[in-house]
């Protein structure tokens, strides 16, 4: 039963992925990526990691769409779209060749069964929760907060782009004067 929730999480996960990507539409592309994001958590449930899986619908599923909908809501994207998407053709040999390569990566990868270095009684006593919040506050806080002022600066810079600009005074003309 498992398998058969691994495979449509999977195959549904890489279709949405690819549609993500290839559709014209930016808020149908978000759509999409919703679609991935959510069947991405569906894995993890499988994997008994309840935390990612929390994590996973309420940051990126949550949040993280959400402002990339509201970005493409301000910003008012009016493109041609004779310029894009017209010689998709030309992507498919280097997508096939990439993703052979991947796999070829993933099936000579060194860390294919690696475990992490806390012992399983601590994990089990204290918490997945516990466990991840030590770890990434303890060894990756560094990451962790340059991930942190990469949002800030993505937040910033969409309220920049989204401000609409006003005359100088001195440049206007004021009638009746």
């Amino acid at each position: 039963m498992v398998t058969i929730f691994f495979a449509y999480f999977a195959l549904v996960s890489v279709v949405a992925g690819v549609l993500t990507v290839a559709l014209k539409n930016p808020v149908h592309c978000g759509l999409a990526l919703l679609a991935v994001l959510l069947h991405v958590s569906g894995l993890f449930v499988l994997l008994n990691a309840e935390f990612l899986w929390a994590v996973q619908v309420i940051v990126y599923a949550g949040a993280i769409l959400v402002l990339y909908l509201f970005v493409l809501m301000l910003l008012n994207l009016k493109t041609d779209e004779r310029y894009f998407h017209s010689s998709y053709l030309y992507f498919v040999g280097p997508a096939v060749l990439g993703a052979c390569y991947v796999l070829v990566l993933l099936l000579q990868s060194p860390y294919a069964g690696a475990k992490g270095d806390a012992p399983a009684a601590i994990v089990l006593q204290d918490g997945d929760t516990y466990a991840v919040g030590i770890k990434m506050f303890s060894d990756h806080l560094l990451q962790f907060e340059i991930v942190g002022i990469f949002l800030l600066g993505a937040v910033i810079g969409a309220i920049v782009l989204a401000k609409t600009p006003r005359p100088i005074e001195g440049n206007v003309r004021k009638s009746g004067r």
